[in-house]
C-alpha cells in the first residue's frame, strides 16, 4: 500500500541553524523549508523533517542511513567537509572506519549530526 509513497523520516534538533548547515551544506540534502516547528529537506525519494526542540536525546543505534554507490568516495568527500567517522569498541572496522558485515552490505560506516543522531552510509556488492 505505501510502497509507492514518499517516505518521511523525523529526527529532533536543538539547533536548527547548525542542523541546516550540516544537512544542506555538508551532506548536500535539498533544503525545502524552515517552519516554526520543522526544518525540511529532501534526499532522493525521501523527505527528512527535523523537529525543533529544546533538547535532543538521540535514539539508540542508527537513526538514518544512505545507501551509496561508492562508499570510499562518499567517505572521502564527507571527510573533506569536516565529517568524522565513528569507531566502536569490539567492532572490526578498517582504517577508514568501515565495518564489513556478512550479508548484502559490503561496508557500513557511521557519523553523527550536530545533535548526536547516528547516521550511516552503506554499500552493497553489485548485482
Amino acid at each position: 500500500m505505501l510502497a509507492q509513497e514518499k517516505l518521511v523520516a523525523f529526527l529532533g534538533t536543538s539547533n536548527a541553524d547548525a542542523a541546516r548547515a550540516f544537512y544542506e551544506g555538508v551532506l548536500g540534502l535539498t533544503f525545502v523549508a524552515d517552519h516554526e516547528y520543522l526544518v525540511i529537506f529532501d534526499s532522493g525519494a525521501a523527505r527528512l523533517m527535523l523537529q525543533k526542540t529544546d533538547a535532543v536525546t538521540p535514539p539508540h543505534g542508527t537513526a538514518l542511513g544512505w545507501h551509496v554507490k561508492d562508499l570510499a568516495a562518499s567517505m572521502r568527500d564527507l571527510v573533506s567537509r569536516g565529517v568524522a567517522f565513528e569507531r566502536f569498541d569490539g567492532m572490526d572496522q578498517d582504517e577508514m572506519g568501515v565495518w564489513r558485515p556478512e550479508g548484502p552490505a559490503t561496508g557500513v560506516c557511521w557519523f553523527k549530526d550536530p545533535d548526536g543522531n547516528l547516521l550511516s552510509l552503506s554499500q552493497s556488492a553489485p548485482d
